[in-house]
């Protein structure tokens, strides 16, 4: 079974990772945080990170990071090797749920649907009609009724 890491800016992989576990708190040793610290190196950053890895014993993993060309990523970037391991930039519950619900799936198959999970979990919500409905009239004479 494949893990997830989490390289964000502090706090925010524990958040994710805990939001993660409300959701599947069987997958507790499948994901793994690392809030990289606004005064840390990357290069104690990234040994963090490889401590990480290493105790999960040669199994792939799919590395998420925040944003994209910040220090979190960069040390992302140096864990990934293309082969046992993948990097998505841009993380978001959406996007961690995705991947943790297919981590029985290959690496790039979860890393396909972590991806489409992240971009599809991303939607204006405000002023909108629930799904498959339509909005009533701005006119509508009865203000009690409320459309559900």
């Amino acid at each position: 079974m494949n893990a997830v890491l989490l390289v964000t800016h502090a706090p925010l992989a524990n958040a994710l990772r805990a939001g993660a576990l409300h959701v599947f708190p069987d997958a507790a040793g499948d994901i793994l945080a690392l809030d990289v610290q606004p005064d840390a190196t990357p290069e104690e950053s990234l040994r963090q990170a490889q401590a990480l890895i290493a105790g999960l014993g040669g199994r792939p993993v799919l590395v998420l990071t925040d944003v994209f060309g910040a220090t979190p990523c960069n040390v992302a970037q140096r864990l990934t090797d293309g082969d046992r391991a993948r990097l998505l930039a841009g993380v978001n519950l959406p996007m961690l749920l995705r991947a943790v619900s297919y981590r029985g799936e290959p690496l790039d198959v979860m890393a396909q649907r972590a991806l489409a999970g992240g971009v599809q979990g991303v939607m204006p919500v405000a002023g909108a009609a629930p799904q498959n409905q339509s909005r009533r009239a701005t006119n509508d004479q009865d203000r009690h009724d409320h459309q559900q």
